[in-house]
């Protein structure tokens, strides 16, 4: 066969070097363009923030150990709940599912990369300061912005120059969320192997090209209500500020508008990452793979119509209490879907409980709890006593925390063999497991009690009747973070640094998908050429 030469005169087939081999040092991460690289960096970063929004929830646990002020001030408590929330929504949930993203959406689909490369990279690096200019808005002078992460005038309107701090990072933030979309869903339509159907994509890859499209559709909504905020501080507009003839209320509807679909922009991934374990630790199909995909889509389509459940207790007419009830008790029909998709592709199945499918199984269970504590707050009656307690703050908690978290660590386990080449320590994973559900339910489940006894959130003192459950929560939060600390410690570092047993091409037998025809670790570039499929679309024929 004849060489085929460029326009230099050099053999096209034989690549430079520099293709084969990962740029070293400090550039391979800075100039990263790779989207294994982009992914590891995603997840780092992600973990970070989880650890900084962790310190901050302990904080507030501290504080609520016993009634009185014990460390901190009203104001500083308020900033701690304000920037928990905002640094764990915008800094560690949702760059931990773009990671996710990133290391496996090419993998699974047979591409080389993600589309825009170089984009890629810059959708990263955006966050870094965003996230500087979150953490350090404490040290500026009134300190952190303390309206409540939903940012509701007129408090935004009061705040110091930390507020604008804070809407400056959360408009770059979400600047990279829209440019992490679009290459997801220009990947995901346009760079699939061919055999590769979009109804014959794992369910993660269907799971993240609806939440790019919802991410798209939303954080344009954040964008303008922040910066309506920020020309109501500083330009002498009223959209929020009734003194000028502006309507608080207006607020809430614009941010819930972008903050429900926000909910299961962080959850949809999450139900991608329990659809591909579910099946390879029941050695089963999925079942009902179609009816998972339209479910999907439903959740995203309804995700629109919910909004204003957040808002009972603000006067809404009865007719848009009745709607939104009706339509979010609707929402809950495609999740049940999933759930017993779930069931139905563990029953009967030869199941075996690794770590990875501890974590998934942890999460159907505590998932569901959380949901039925929202099917509960769906009705407007009941809705309107437990609005702003405690009860809220467990509900979401179970939802977020054993939602999304649980999934993101079930996924670390299922596939960090495959991006680091070592397998984890399986008592290690265990104690990580059992320690944090425990630890977790210790922590949120006496907060429904403490809601419905009439608790508010966001306050640093209370009445003595609320001292035990407080106590009990504290106590469970502190070793929830200690365990997370476990895993970075002796699971993820063990890992990264290559210590532990080697792991197979496929370390779990019954695993299917491309991501498990590339050898452990998963080389740095994959996929060259595009590979030829089966008729199941799940593995690499000759």
């Amino acid at each position: 066969m004849s060489a085929v030469l460029d326009h230099h005169g050099h053999d096209v087939h034989d690549h430079d070097h520099h293709d084969h081999h990962a740029p070293t040092g400090w550039r391979r991460w800075v100039f990263a363009t790779n989207h294994k690289d982009i992914g590891t960096l995603y997840l780092l970063f992600s973990f970070t923030m989880l650890m900084i929004g962790g310190i901050l929830a302990l904080c507030i646990r501290a504080e609520l150990f016993q009634p009185g002020l014990q460390f901190f001030n009203p104001e500083l408590f308020n900033q701690f709940t304000t920037m928990h929330g905002l640094i764990m929504v915008f800094g560690a949930i949702m760059p931990a599912f773009v990671g996710f993203a990133n290391w496996m959406i090419p993998l699974q689909i047979g591409a080389s990369d993600m589309a825009f490369a170089r984009m890629n990279n810059f959708s990263f690096w955006l966050m870094i300061p965003a996230a500087i200019m979150l953490v350090a808005s404490f040290f500026m002078p009134g300190g952190a912005p303390a309206a409540g992460w939903t940012l509701y005038a007129p408090l935004t309107l009061q705040m110091g120059p930390s507020m604008d701090a804070g809407i400056f990072a959360m408009h770059i933030l979400g600047a990279s969320s829209i440019m992490g979309s679009i290459n997801i869903i220009v990947t995901i339509l346009n760079m699939r192997a061919p055999g590769m159907t979009l109804m014959k994509m794992p369910m993660f890859c269907w799971t993240w090209l609806i939440t790019a499209y919802l991410l798209i559709a939303v954080m344009p909504v954040l964008a303008g209500a922040i910066t309506m905020t920020l020309t109501d501080r500083h330009f002498g507009t009223s959209f929020f500020n009734p003194a000028g003839g502006g309507d608080p209320v207006m607020y809430q509807h614009i941010f819930w508008f972008f903050g429900h679909p926000e909910v299961y922009i962080m959850i949809l991934p999450a139900f991608g990452i329990v659809s591909q374990i579910v099946p390879t630790f029941a050695r089963k199909k999925l079942f009902g793979y179609a009816s998972m995909v339209y479910a999907t889509a439903s959740i995203a389509i309804l995700s629109f119509i919910v909004w204003a459940h957040h808002m009972f207790a603000t006067g809404m007419p009865v007719t848009g209490q009745l709607f939104f009830m009706y339509a979010t008790m609707l929402i809950a029909v495609p999740t049940g879907v999933k759930i017993f998709n779930w069931l139905a592709t563990m029953w009967r199945g030869s199941m075996t409980f690794e770590v990875p499918m501890l974590w998934a199984v942890g999460f159907i269970f505590v998932f569901t709890m959380g949901g039925f504590t929202g099917l509960i707050l769906a009705m407007a009656p009941i809705d309107i006593q437990v609005q702003d307690t405690y009860y809220v703050v467990a509900h979401f908690h179970y939802v977020l925390v054993a939602g999304s978290l649980y999934a993101l660590f079930a996924g670390v386990y299922f596939w960090g063999p495959k991006w680091t080449g070592v397998m984890y320590s399986e008592t290690r994973g265990k104690i990580h497991f059992w320690g944090s559900l425990i630890t977790f339910n210790i922590t949120f489940f006496p907060m429904h009690f403490l809601g419905l006894a009439g608790m508010p959130r966001r306050y640093a003192d209370y009445p003595v009747q609320f001292t035990d459950f407080n106590a009990i929560a504290s106590v469970g939060a502190f070793g929830f973070g200690l365990m997370q600390v476990y895993f970075f410690l002796f699971v993820v570092i063990p890992m990264m640094r290559g210590k532990g047993e080697k792991a197979p091409q496929r370390p779990w037998e019954a695993a299917e998908g491309l991501e498990w025809e590339v050898p452990s670790p998963a080389p740095f570039h994959t996929f060259e050429e595009p590979p030829k499929l089966n008729a199941s679309a799940t593995k690499i024929v000759a």
